[in-house]
């Protein structure tokens, strides 16, 4: 009997880093470990690392692994300069303060140009309109830059044990993040990174195939292929095997809606991301800056915890009696208003209770998602399926409001990590083709049947109504 394999997937997001450890064969979770992140919009990309060792440690070390491979937030941008060290602290995606060069950005080339070149319309997520802030406001440690990656990339090439610039790999997923980069095409656009930074002399992570082992790793006493990792929306996918018509539904920290496509999207009107995915198709994306942390808020404001929180949410009626809350804590990337402030609507004597304030901080995060899905829908996509994940989506509340706002059945995967599932998936992808290069991705039976649970609730199309009137009434900051 063949000794058993395991696989080791890392999923590095805004809040914390998870490690699993996974039987390459069957996807059978053999143990699993974390570790928290600040909780900032700018982070020095070496406590990443140090986060990422005590994670390994609490998931009992990965030193049996055969491959790894690492999921990551999309878009923060990480300056290394010629020594490999970090220039300044990282932006990450929900730094809002590139607002403005977005909006320049946009002015300069037209938002159809940058549509159809990149698959996006620059918004202050995207890492050209960090690179175009960080020229502009610190040309000190923008002369500095020798080199422009990503959080994956990163820590992938950390695990390799290199400090030569030019072994900076990435994928796909997430270079399609990045506003210079052409997934049509797979190549970067060096002259839309002229363009946003004035500087094309620096190091960009070459593009690994979403199946090539990119190097080994001897860190934490492992001696293991690498895979190329991917972008965390991207190893979501993977890890659920979603397929054309299927779309996902995510709330964390930032709320998600995409699906899988055959050809490469292009939205001029910027509200839709048209990212690639990590299996050589492409995954149309939308994000919104304020998710659970809008719940975390309310929450906190009313002295509540998660359960609690959930239960003055279920006793409200659907629609909160007219109270309408634009969750713009953090401005918003969808749509577009990084500056833009959050505010409540419909405020009366039978409006403004406990419980209405409750359940409105939910139905405005999955009118966000909405929103999200229409754009989506509005691309010609027919919608087979949803599926909803994140940390929010354990909350009976958020399982009750949301298909009664989106007027939708939704099902519900059984708990998981699901970017790091996907990563460790890769890993066994990129194992499996060292014996074969056209090797499909695995099966792994023990995640092929998620969707164990399906959310109903009669349909509340007010909630919609309430929002699209008051999500265009706010100050800004």
């Amino acid at each position: 009997m063949s000794a058993r394999r395991l696989v080791a997937g890392i999923d590095s997001s805004t809040q914390s880093v998870k490690v699993v450890v996974r039987d390459a064969d069957t996807g059978a979770l053999v143990r699993s470990g974390a570790a928290s992140h600040p909780q900032t919009t700018q982070v020095d990309p070496r406590v990443w690392w140090e986060a990422l060792e005590l994670a390994v440690e609490r998931a009992g070390g990965i030193a049996d692994v055969v491959a790894v491979a690492v999921g990551g937030q999309q878009h923060g941008m990480v300056t290394l300069d010629a020594d490999g060290e970090p220039v300044r602290p990282a932006m990450l995606w929900n730094d809002n303060s590139s607002g403005r060069q977005a909006t320049d950005l946009v002015a300069e080339l037209g938002a159809q140009r940058w549509a159809e070149e990149t698959g996006t319309v620059p918004v202050a997520s995207i890492t050209a309109t960090k690179l175009r802030w960080l020229a502009e406001n610190e040309p000190e440690n923008a002369a500095r830059v020798a080199a422009v990656c990503l959080p994956h990339d990163y820590l992938t090439w950390r695990l390799r044990g290199s400090n030569d610039l030019r072994d900076l790999t990435t994928d796909a997923s997430d270079a399609s993040g990045t506003g210079y980069f052409s997934g049509r095409t797979g190549e970067y656009r060096l002259d839309l990174l002229a363009h946003a930074f004035g500087r094309v002399d620096i190091v960009l992570p070459r593009v690994a195939g979403f199946r090539e082992a990119v190097g080994r790793t001897t860190t934490f006493g492992a001696d293991a292929l690498v895979g190329p990792g991917t972008g965390d929306n991207a190893g979501a996918a993977l890890a659920l095997g979603l397929g054309p018509g299927d779309v996902l539904l995510s709330v964390g920290t930032s709320g998600v809606v995409s699906a899988i496509v055959a050809d490469p999207p292009a939205d001029a009107t910027g509200l839709v991301a048209g990212f690639s995915d990590a299996t050589g198709n492409y995954l149309p994306l939308v994000a919104t800056v304020n998710c659970a942390q809008v719940l975390d808020a309310t929450r906190a404001l009313l002295g509540l915890d998660h359960d609690e929180l959930a239960r003055l949410a279920l006793a409200a009626p659907a629609g909160s009696e007219g109270l309408t809350f634009v969750p713009y804590l953090n401005g918003e990337r969808t749509p577009n208003r990084p500056d833009a402030m959050g505010a409540l609507h419909g405020v009366t004597h039978a409006s403004y209770t406990r419980e209405n304030l409750a359940r409105a901080s939910f139905e405005a995060i999955v009118c966000g998602l909405g929103v999200g899905l229409d754009a989506v829908r509005a691309l010609g996509l027919e919608v087979a399926s949803l599926r909803l994940v994140g940390g929010a989506a354990k909350s009976p509340a958020l399982r009750e409001v949301a298909p009664s706002v989106l007027g939708q059945d939704i099902l519900l995967p059984a708990p998981g990590e699901y970017v790091a599932d996907g990563a460790a998936r890769q890993a066994a992808w990129v194992l499996d083709a060292q014996e074969d290069p056209t090797a499909d991705l695995p099966a792994w039976t023990a995640l092929a049947d998620t969707a164990t649970e399906v959310a109903s609730a009669p349909s509340a199309p007010v909630v919609r109504e309430q929002y699209a009137r008051a999500q265009e009434l706010f100050l800004s900051r």
